[in-house]
């Protein structure tokens, strides 16, 4: 229990029982609110990019239509990048939402693939996404003029984008950043069902439970935390010039 300096109190089981039970009810309510959000999401209009862009893959350029891989949907997580920050120095924001994401394949049985867009070039891109492990698609969008192919239209990346392919159109039917992209982050909604939680300032928890600076669980001693699972990871050299990653959250 690093950092804490009170834990629940104990009760009987029957206590337990009894409270545990109040709380699964609220529980349900949001998951019958989350199941209509997503219902109103299903209704909302689409509004149509430009499917002649062009991205760079790791055998150079490829049509955005490709990256459909023959299926009618696409999912991307728009990546950022800082320009010659090195693999420690790129976004941990970026890092943690994307880190948990290895397998496509429900989202292929219904039809949906699933790629990581950069800002990045893709000389840049490559050491990176070896060294971190990624399995799926990786793909530059250095050039990418259609900022509903590239960058994003309600905001800068670190955000996802959901696409619906007609032939040789295409249409962008959701975007979500911030918080949104925490569809995402497997380990932060697992952390949120221990007692306490994410250990971030931000969280309402009571006195005495462990509270670091928000985004510390992100990342440690200055590199994207998930990068300590790689082999070679090492520590950054805090005296070197070159130029270092923010957070996008």
């Amino acid at each position: 229990m690093t950092g804490a300096t009170a834990s629940p109190p104990i009760v009987d089981r029957e206590t337990w029982n009894r409270e545990r039970r109040a709380l699964l009810g609220r529980e349900k309510a949001h998951t019958r609110e989350g199941d209509a959000i997503a219902a109103a999401r299903r209704r909302l209009p689409m509004t149509e990019v430009d499917a002649s862009a062009t991205l760079v893959g790791p055998n150079g350029p490829v049509p955005f239509l490709d990256v459909f891989d023959g299926r009618g949907q696409l999912i991307a997580y728009k990546h950022m990048w800082h320009l010659g920050a090195g693999i420690e120095g790129q976004c941990e924001g970026c890092t943690a939402s994307i880190f948990d994401v290895h397998d496509a394949s429900y989202l292929n049985h219904r039809g949906v693939s699933f790629a990581v867009f950069c800002e990045g070039p893709w000389e840049e891109i490559a050491p990176f996404r070896a060294f971190m492990g990624y399995t799926l698609p990786w793909y530059s969008m250095v050039g990418v003029e259609d900022d509903g192919v590239g960058a994003g239209l309600i905001d800068e990346p670190g955000n996802i984008a959901c696409y619906l392919r007609d032939g040789d159109r295409v249409f962008l039917t959701n975007e979500t950043i911030g918080r949104g992209v925490e569809a995402t982050m497997v380990q932060a909604h697992l952390l949120d069902l221990t007692v306490y939680g994410r250990q971030e300032a931000w969280e309402d928890s009571p006195e005495g439970w462990p509270q670091d600076r928000t985004y510390t669980w992100w990342k440690k001693d200055g590199r994207p935390v998930p990068q300590w699972t790689r082999p070679g990871a090492a520590p950054l050299d805090e005296s070197a010039d070159a130029p270092r990653g923010h957070c996008c959250g």
